[in-house]
């Protein structure tokens, strides 16, 4: 599934592909992926501007005229594309939305578990589960350390299901939670509720930094991830541990080890992580 840094680098070629450009007509050719698909709901986006795209945790947030906005979920394999309006469907293509300056904006979804929403602006907070329980964004100003003190001390979970929850942090999935635990040198395992404040500070300077990083590297291309112009991240060159079950690790070089966690493959260092 991609993450927040995979989305936020959608979100920002979305920006510069079809920002100010306006929607003539919308055809859903997997009407699931449109929530509540209708043609009164595809006439009613007829004519809309794309006034701006914003991003919250992993959900894209299309903001257009008339105090609307689309809510765009990727899940695990969700893609947009910007094709001439004479291309020929590919397959896979869920939803297009017609533009204007003879453009098409593809939605791809392979696995077809992405969905879309349309709601009055300001609503997503309301309307939309996912957001309405999001915890804060990780950058400086927002994911405090005072906050994650706080939620945690009074957490009896183990640490890696506490990160991929979104309602304590956004945007952080199975990846980059392996690799801010190890950096950290925080087993996967470890109950929340007994992280030092120490431990809660580099946990907390290793989350904000790691996904900015990732960010600028155009996220990490597992299986098919790719951004809104069709290119591939660059960070899974850099990872630490995710994907790299026996290898030896970075700063001790002991094999890595891989387990499951919260149904999740989890890959940390057993000398530097260790369960206290």
């Amino acid at each position: 599934m991609p993450e927040l840094p995979e989305v936020e680098t959608v979100h920002r070629g979305l920006l510069r592909l079809v920002k100010n450009m306006t929607i003539e007509s919308v055809e859903t050719i997997w009407p699931k992926t449109l929530i509540a698909d209708s043609p009164a709901l595809r006439a009613k986006l007829a004519g809309k501007k794309i006034e701006t795209i914003e991003r919250r945790g992993k959900f894209l947030l299309f903001r257009l005229s008339d105090n609307l906005t689309l809510v765009s979920h990727l899940r695990m394999e969700g893609k947009y594309y910007t094709v001439p309006a004479t291309t020929p469907l590919e397959k896979h293509v869920c939803v297009v939305f017609h533009l204007n300056h003879a453009t098409d904006l593809w939605y791809i979804d392979t696995r077809k578990f992405g969905r879309m929403q349309v709601i009055e602006t300001g609503l997503e907070n309301e309307l939309v589960p996912g957001i309405k329980k999001m915890g804060p964004e990780p950058t400086t100003t927002t994911l405090t350390f005072e906050y994650m003190q706080k939620i945690m001390s009074k957490s009896h979970k183990i640490i890696k299901p506490f990160l991929l929850d979104q309602a304590n942090i956004a945007g952080l999935g199975n990846i980059y939670t392996d690799e801010v635990l190890w950096q950290t040198k925080i087993h996967p395992e470890q109950p929340v509720n007994t992280l030092s404040d120490l431990e809660i500070k580099q946990l907390r300077e290793n989350i904000i930094n790691e996904l900015a990083i990732a960010t600028e590297q155009h996220g990490t291309t597992v299986h098919s991830y790719t951004n809104a112009f069709g290119e591939a991240g660059s960070f899974q060159d850099q990872l630490d541990v995710y994907g790299r079950k026996g290898q030896p690790c970075k700063r001790c070089q002991t094999p890595l080890l891989k387990m499951k966690v919260a149904q999740r493959g989890t890959t940390y260092c057993p000398v530097c992580q260790v369960l206290h």
